[in-house]
């Protein structure tokens, strides 16, 4: 083959065709004995380990990463030291424990075991809203059906949209390539250059140095977290520190210089500059124009409440007592609330809703205008040989999936989760038709909002539509809102889980029958170790979550669980009407419904008009309007740090160091990762667990404590000043 050839071969995609090897071996064992204990332990360990640290005040995500390091050393003692001897010898049984040496591909499978265990099991906060916030009970066989179905429920999107989202060479996945890289550094022989050095060496060099160095942040001195120098230098003064607060305000100024907080919203250093270039201009157009504008403006008295917080408000800015307005059958007591009076929400956390509206009819509109042509040529006759990479190639020699496996796991879990809604309907609150609804809801979107995550590394989220409509439905019941939201919000998302690993498969010419065995098994397991790890937690940690009775320094904060439980009393107990409704106080936030589906069409529009203008192109509206869909619990300092890493590497490094970016850029990612989370996991059960503590100056991770008061004439609330 000729370097043309080759060229013409590769990705059209630069990152992949920089990254993805484009050969393979069909020969290489993959489902070994090794596989199946180290992939079990990576995704046990993981599970336990995300589901524990998840609680923190600032939640440490210990990616696959850690484990797919971690493992190579064990792959390697068991491929030395077990037994090569072949049971049932000459029997069509014929099998060993021991294949040969530890392989990329057996590596690769245990991977995507550890990230059944990484990702985040998201119908444990129902069991934690229910049991710690609405002090509610709800049993743990219940609690274990709704977490095997909403796990499970994904596949059956996962396996209808394959040849869209995985087979094409756009549809690239970009969080990927961080794993590829790394598998091909700790397999492929590498020689170093003279005054340079490895991949391999490189990758321990950072591991080692992020290791030490979180020492710092996570322990010594975490102020490193949120370094609000605003806020040091007008200490009085309520507008600097609403102005400074990296965690509590708008962040100008703050700088971080710890990267559990920088990687919280994903790495930066695996996005695509253009999709970073626009969760920025999002950010900026969010926090530094529309949420100030608002809040000065005392739109929807504002100046009562916070600028940025995730709590909820009574009208004279105090806390609201939620359980006042809650009845003996867990619905709301209206008379109660029409006596608290209407409930409000914070400048900021009011227009993240805004821009959720927004984000959802862009996404529609966007890959309606941009994708749709595309859509149905593939709808029509899948893929023409033109249109193959030469890693769709290599993989058409693989036996597929048959599709009615994954509709074989659809019917059976719709039909129990349809059983378990109808028998315990007492404690869910939700119908068989709900489940219907919710599950035609995200089938809707796995498509759409696919690909945008296959392109961009950006996932606009389904919770914010999915409570909306439900809320409408059936006003007055929580947990009706919630389980609707978690079978319609995550059973998409699960789905996109699958296909991203799919898709990582794809690259490492994995069997699909064997991704299919590991990703099956992976996720009951880890659907297990995350609800047991999360019932230990509630059982045994006094106060768990109440931050009004827990010690000044506890871990036991649950930001995310909070956020949750905000969402199930606006959208399930008190309902959408009386919030953004005819009688509530937020109506006008439903015009940036409108606002999401016009912009796209702009960018359209100006996109035809100058196709010349490569950048307009790059302008995508639902990752730009969805830029802050994490806030909260995510905070300020987590974007612009998180941006401003994004630039150095997708931007300065990969255009003026290319080569130094192809070799090192996604295994630097990695290995800060992986010294994190060892480096986490070693402070917690050798200090925090015994009780070792620092108290001075430098442990206060933000040292802003007057960003979350209220600055309107009157209002009074303890440690802010009145004006």
């Amino acid at each position: 083959m000729d370097i043309s050839e080759e060229v013409e071969e590769n990705s059209s995609v630069k990152q992949v065709a920089l990254t993805v090897p484009t050969t393979d071996d069909p020969t290489i064992p993959v489902l070994t004995f090794r596989m199946w204990v180290l992939g079990t332990l990576s995704c046990v360990a993981l599970a336990f380990l995300n589901q524990f640290f998840y609680y923190r005040k600032e939640p440490l995500s210990i990616s696959a990463l850690s484990a797919q390091i971690a493992v190579v050393p064990l792959g390697h003692l068991m491929a030395k030291y077990i037994t090569v001897r072949k049971f049932f010898k000459g029997t069509r049984y014929q099998f060993t424990l021991n294949p040969g040496p530890f392989n990329i591909k057996e590596h690769v499978l245990i991977t995507i075991f550890a990230n059944s265990g990484a990702g985040n099991v998201y119908a444990i906060h129902i069991v934690n809203v229910v049991k710690v916030f609405y002090k509610k009970s709800i049993s743990f066989p219940i609690a274990l059906i709704i977490v095997f179905t909403t796990q499970v429920l994904g596949f059956g999107w996962a396996g209808m949209f394959r040849r869209f989202l995985v087979e094409p060479a756009a549809m690239w996945w970009p969080a990927n390539l961080v794993q590829v890289s790394l598998f091909r550094a700790l397999h492929e022989k590498d020689t170093r250059k003279k005054g340079g050095m490895t991949r391999t060496q490189f990758f321990m060099i950072v591991l080692i140095s992020s290791f030490a160095y979180y020492i710092l942040p996570g322990y010594l001195f975490p102020m490193l977290t949120s370094l609000s120098w605003v806020c040091w230098v007008f200490p009085k003064s309520v507008l600097a520190h609403q102005l400074g607060s990296g965690m509590s305000g708008l962040g100008i100024g703050a700088i971080s210089l710890d990267w559990s907080a920088t990687a919280y919203l994903s790495s930066p250093l695996a996005n695509p500059w253009f999709a970073t270039a626009n969760v920025a201009v999002g950010f900026a157009l969010i926090m530094y124009i529309i949420t100030p504008i608002a809040y000065w403006f005392n739109f929807y008295k504002a100046k009562n409440f916070p600028i940025f917080s995730k709590g909820l408000f009574t009208t004279s800015g105090q806390d609201y007592d939620i359980s006042s307005i809650v009845n003996k059958n867990f619905q709301v007591d209206l008379p109660a609330y029409e006596n608290s009076g209407p409930l409000h929400l914070s400048t900021q956390f009011a227009m993240s809703y805004g821009v959720g509206f927004a984000t959802l009819s862009a996404t529609l509109v966007h890959v309606f205008l941009f994708h749709g042509r595309e859509i149905m040529e593939q709808a029509k006759s899948a893929f023409k040989e033109k249109k193959m990479d030469i890693h769709t190639r290599l993989m058409a020699k693989y036996k597929q999936v048959p599709e009615w496996w994954f509709v074989c796991i659809l019917i059976i879990t719709v039909a129990a989760t349809i059983f378990s809604c109808e028998y315990f309907n007492s404690q869910l609150q939700l119908r068989w038709w709900g489940v219907l609804f919710a599950c035609g809801i995200a089938f809707f979107f796995t498509l759409p909002i696919g690909i945008i995550t296959a392109t961009t590394n950006q996932t606009p989220g389904l919770n914010i539509i999915t409570e909306y409509v439900i809320g409408l439905i059936i006003p007055g019941q929580p947990v009706a809102n919630i389980c609707f939201k978690t079978y319609g919000y995550i059973s998409m998302t699960q789905a996109l889980t699958f296909l991203q690993d799919f898709k990582l498969g794809h690259y490492m010419k994995i069997p699909p029958k064997a991704m299919f065995m590991a990703q099956v098994v992976g996720t009951v397991i880890a659907a297990l170790v995350y609800l047991g790890t999360a019932w230990w937690l509630i059982e045994t940690v006094p106060n768990f979550c109440n931050t009004k009775l827990l010690p000044a320094n506890s871990p036991w904060t649950c930001p995310g669980d909070h956020v949750f439980y905000d969402a199930s009393v606006i959208w399930g107990l008190i309902g959408p009407r009386r919030i953004f409704g005819d009688l509530g106080t937020y109506s006008g936030i439903n015009w940036f419904f409108l606002v999401g589906a016009i912009a796209p069409v702009l960018v359209w529009l100006a996109h035809k008009k100058f196709p010349a203008q490569r950048w307009i192109s790059l302008i995508h509206m639902p990752v730009l309007m969805g830029a802050t869909a994490s806030m909260p619990p995510a905070t300020a300092i987590n974007y612009t740090s998180f941006v401003t890493i994004g630039f150095l590497s997708g931007f300065l490094v990969y255009r003026y160091r290319q080569d130094w970016w192809r070799r090192h850029n996604y295994l630097l990612s990695g290995a800060l990762d992986a010294g994190l989370a060892f480096m986490g996991v070693a402070l917690y059960f050798f200090l925090n667990s015994n009780g070792v503590s620092l108290d001075w100056w430098g442990s206060n991770l933000d040292g802003c404590p007057l960003a979350t008061c209220p600055t309107a004439k009157g209002i009074n609330v303890e440690g802010c000043p009145v004006f």
